[in-house]
């Protein structure tokens, strides 16, 4: 079968990217499959998406494929460099190794293990990490490995500096907080840039901190939401990857927001992963150029 690739791309914004990006798939004998780009205005930069595809040459198998990743890497490089782009060439069948970490509340941890295990995600789940036992069960009936990691103020330190080796022991690409009730400390959330993934229970910037729903109870609203967002050492101040509402009613108690607001987080959690997975998430400063 001949190979796909997935090219993402940023850079400053001037005429003739798009030109030179073809020129080099002409060039090489690769076929668009989707191509999305955008320039921001503010920002002055150039984002670009390119699903392309090997096309046979005259002759051979529809079937038969010559280019390696490492070739269109290299290939690019020239690219890439006279035009100052940072770019990232992925295969399109490759699956993101993703470590999910929970602590006890687990309606979005068991989302996206059934996304997973029904293929609709796009991503392998290697490994479960939470300070708490209580979702070992959930991770075995998954056939996944659990670690249980406990934390507490004195143990912070030694218990991210565990994750971090857990990290580089599975190749993760991707950590993503499913309701992780912990914030990380600057060295994880460093040494991970741009591959942490939160869902906050609330449509940023309203209601932070604490028991949410109550508050959104007490100040009657009439729409809820949870945001899903990469993690930063400013707390819930990440580039905003996916959001989403769902609307409420003054008659709901706060248990009942609580129940509609689970859904919600869960659907936008997973949403920002698959975005992810299929390398559509640009980063764009303190915020993201997101190809959906």
């Amino acid at each position: 079968m001949a190979n796909r690739f997935i090219l993402t791309l940023s850079c400053p914004d001037r005429p003739g990217i798009v030109h030179a990006v073809t020129a080099f798939l002409v060039q090489h004998n690769l076929n668009i499959v989707e191509s999305s780009q955008y320039g921001d205005a503010s920002s002055q930069r150039f984002f670009m998406r390119m699903h392309f595809a090997e096309t046979p040459k005259e002759g051979e198998e529809a079937s038969a494929a010559s280019l390696t990743l490492q070739d269109v890497r290299a290939a690019f490089a020239p690219t890439a460099q006279a035009l100052d782009m940072d770019f990232e060439i992925h295969e399109d069948t490759r699956k993101p190794r993703v470590l999910i970490m929970v602590s006890k509340i687990g309606h979005c941890l068991n989302d996206l293990l059934f996304r997973q295990s029904t293929a609709q995600l796009g991503i392998e789940v290697p490994l479960i990490v939470s300070n708490h036992p209580d979702f070992a069960p959930l991770a075995a009936s998954y056939n996944i490995p659990f670690v249980h990691l406990p934390v507490t103020a004195a143990t912070k330190q030694e218990q991210e500096a565990k994750i971090i080796e857990l990290v580089r022991e599975h190749n993760i690409d991707l950590i993503v907080l499913a309701r992780y009730m912990q914030v990380l400390s600057p060295t994880l959330c460093d040494a991970m840039s741009g591959r942490i993934i939160n869902i906050h229970h609330s449509f940023l910037p309203s209601f932070k901190g604490a028991r949410p729903y109550h508050q959104a109870h007490d100040r009657g609203v009439k729409i809820i939401g949870a945001t899903a967002h990469f993690v930063t050492s400013d707390l819930d101040e990440g580039p905003i990857i996916e959001q989403n509402v769902v609307r409420v009613s003054h008659a709901m108690s706060p248990k009942e927001l609580t129940h509609a607001g689970s859904n919600v987080e869960s659907n936008v959690l997973a949403t920002a992963v698959k975005f992810f997975a299929e390398r559509r998430v640009l980063l764009n400063g303190h915020k993201t150029v997101v190809f959906n």
